[in-house]
């Protein structure tokens, strides 16, 4: 379907949805006619859809309504709102993004198999939020090295050095939440100086 098709398919509606809202205001064509200062006539056509509805026509009808002229007209189609990205398999992990918005928040569902023999803390700018759906979570977050079940979450500034993965039992798989900041490179966390 071309956007000309789509234009038309709209456009089509129009003159129905404009008899029904009249209808269940339960005002005549004359009564809209004084109120909007269009004609019987040109209000009779279009609601059976021998004139093409314009904006000068239909924001005075909007107003007479009192309804916004999105109702009159009705949104056109969107597209499909599944999100049908490509798994971004990294460093073990397979990542199947669930948002595709560039720059705002995002959303990942994360499976990783098996967890690295040594944590490997990175920090970067930002705020990030986990939450497991199943198996089991290792976290090291600064001096914290908690471990996560299914149905637990954390959320924690990503500047403190962090890591995670899946334990020793098994495969995880999770959710992970980010700021635009979280897009940009970890780097690795300075080693703390011993003693």
């Amino acid at each position: 379907m071309t956007e000309d098709d789509r234009i038309d398919a709209v456009l089509t509606e129009v003159g129905p949805r404009l008899r029904r809202v009249r209808r269940d205001r339960g005002v005549t064509l004359a009564e809209l006619s004084a109120a909007t200062g269009i004609s019987v006539s040109t209000l009779s056509r279009l609601e059976s859809g021998q004139r093409r509805p314009s904006l000068e026509l239909l924001l005075p009808l909007a107003r007479a309504h009192q309804v916004p002229l999105d109702e009159l007209v009705g949104a056109p189609p969107v597209g499909d709102p599944r999100v049908r990205a490509r798994p971004i398999v990294r460093h073990g992990r397979t990542m199947y993004p669930l948002t595709r918005q560039p720059g705002g928040l995002q959303a990942y569902k994360v499976i990783q198999e098996k967890a690295s023999e040594q944590p490997d803390p990175r920090v970067h700018e930002g705020y990030e939020w986990l939450y497991v759906l199943s198996g089991r979570l290792r976290l090291v977050l600064g001096e914290h090295d908690v471990v996560l079940g299914a149905g637990e979450a954390a959320e924690f500034d990503t500047r403190v050095p962090h890591w995670f993965g899946p334990t020793a039992d098994g495969p995880v798989e999770f959710l992970s939440l980010y700021g635009p900041q979280g897009e940009r490179m970890h780097v690795r966390a300075r080693p703390k100086k011993s003693g």
